[in-house]
């Protein structure tokens, strides 16, 4: 496995792979890697015949009050984790180096941006569509991978690959999450002990809104104010937002019907955790 963080280096070693006519397959994170992560580099090996993990805290996606500077990192425990997982060129560029004096160009995917996490974060996926094209552009992978944990993100990824007529097909994979149902995040290792014990009402919200839809409620409203219910019974949690939307655009649905994205964003303490569940109706 080679560390690599310059983009030069990294784009001979990918032409170099592509001459051999290997099948390339790119998991772009920002590191502290967990098994979430981890699920993705295994898909990737099992599919590509070469793989590359990025590892790179984007400045350009959080706003001025965020945690860049702490957002946690561990860069030698991610090379570990990666090279058991069969990775082949770990790519860990620095900020200076993915934006140069002068940078100004940005990509962004308008409408699907300004909801939901978009609403609080309106820089946010500027900075993740602008970051991401960047890395498409130097890695030109056959296939990138991404978690739904991040749904809408994926949702606006997929928008702008088929917009720009980009070469790339998107594999978007299940929520990996904890034995008690919190989906694994980088930033639960933020958690209290007693938050990350009130943090797992998140799953059992979603569940009790997937059993009502198995029993016939078609009622988005009805339908969060009953996760808004639960997520209450805790004191610890302060709702963001809870959203029923089309899963194709994002538009808020009144009844359901079709492919529905139910997200939510959740304040435990100062740590903000977010979760969804897709469902077919």
């Amino acid at each position: 496995m080679k560390l690599i963080r310059n983009i030069a280096l990294i784009k001979n070693e990918i032409k170099k792979a592509k001459k051999k006519n290997r099948k390339i397959g790119l998991v772009p994170t920002m590191g502290y890697l967990h098994d979430g992560h981890i699920s993705l580099i295994k898909r990737a090996a099992r599919e590509c015949d070469y793989v590359v993990l990025s590892i790179f805290i984007n400045p350009s996606q959080f706003g001025p009050s965020e945690d860049y500077l702490r957002y946690p990192k561990n860069i030698k425990r991610d090379l570990g984790i990666a090279k058991k997982a069969k990775v082949d060129i770990v790519f860990a560029p620095s900020a200076k180096i993915m934006y140069k004096n002068g940078h100004q160009t940005c990509v962004s995917v308008e409408k699907l941006g300004t909801c939901l996490c978009g609403i609080k974060r309106p820089a946010h996926f500027k900075g993740v569509a602008t970051v991401v094209s960047k890395l498409f552009n130097i890695i030109e992978p056959d296939i990138a991978y991404f978690g739904q944990k991040d749904a809408q993100q994926a949702i606006i990824i997929d928008t702008m690959v088929k917009d720009l007529n980009m070469p790339i097909k998107l594999k978007i994979l299940p929520i990996v999450r904890e034995k008690d149902g919190l989906a694994m995040s980088s930033r639960n290792i933020y958690l209290r002990k007693a938050d990350r014990a009130n943090a797992i009402i998140l799953y059992k919200s979603l569940q009790q809104a997937k059993r009502m839809i198995a029993s016939g409620v078609k009622n988005a409203n009805t339908i969060i104010h009953t996760i808004r219910k639960v997520i209450k019974s805790t004191p610890r949690a302060k709702i963001d937002y809870i959203s029923i939307v089309s899963s194709k655009d994002l538009k808020p649905v009144k009844r359901l019907k079709g492919k529905i994205l139910i997200a939510l964003a959740v304040y435990f303490g100062k740590t903000r955790l977010i979760d969804n569940i897709i469902i077919t109706v």
